[in-house]
């Protein structure tokens, strides 16, 4: 009995200090898989970007129209499209958004499709530095096409 119970103070010492510190536990990355534009360098940025924010980023590149079909098939609107869209935890998100709008979504987990950021705003996440961004919105995409404003940015002071 005594060598049961050494044994086990044994190994539970060993699997407590392998432990992180209480209330600190290990950061699991979220994984977003990501197609984009075929030689898109912002598309690269941004994935970069994911990264950077501890994303677990997979990748794949199509063309015109297999790019397009991708984007109506997770229900992107036409015109709210960009030039990549990214997939995490069955969320679209089109375009340039950033990665804390990415958090949030999964934070509050609302009845929605996914995240847009339309067109390719500069100073957005891959568009150039943030120090010289023009405004724009991140929009949330309702189930019915619908959407409203999730966060906004206001342009870089000048």
């Amino acid at each position: 009995m005594n060598l049961i119970t050494r044994r086990f103070v044994l190994c539970a010492a060993a699997a407590v200090t392998a432990l992180p510190a209480f209330g600190q536990l290990p950061d699991v990355s979220t994984a977003i898989h990501v197609v984009e534009g075929r030689g898109c360098e912002c598309c690269r940025q941004w994935t970069q970007h994911l990264q950077n924010a501890g994303f677990q980023v997979t990748s794949e590149e199509r063309f015109g129209t297999l790019l397009m079909q991708h984007k109506i098939d997770l229900g992107v609107p036409i015109d709210l499209t960009s030039c990549h869209t990214g997939s995490v935890e069955g969320y679209f998100v089109e375009g340039h958004v950033p990665a804390t709008d990415i958090r949030k979504l999964l934070q509050e987990r609302p009845d929605a499709l996914g995240l847009a950021v339309p067109g390719m705003p500069y100073g957005s996440p891959g568009m150039g530095p943030e120090s010289r961004r023009e405004a724009y919105d991140v929009l949330l995409v309702l189930k019915d096409g619908s959407h409203t404003i999730f966060n906004r940015y206001a342009a870089a002071p000048a």
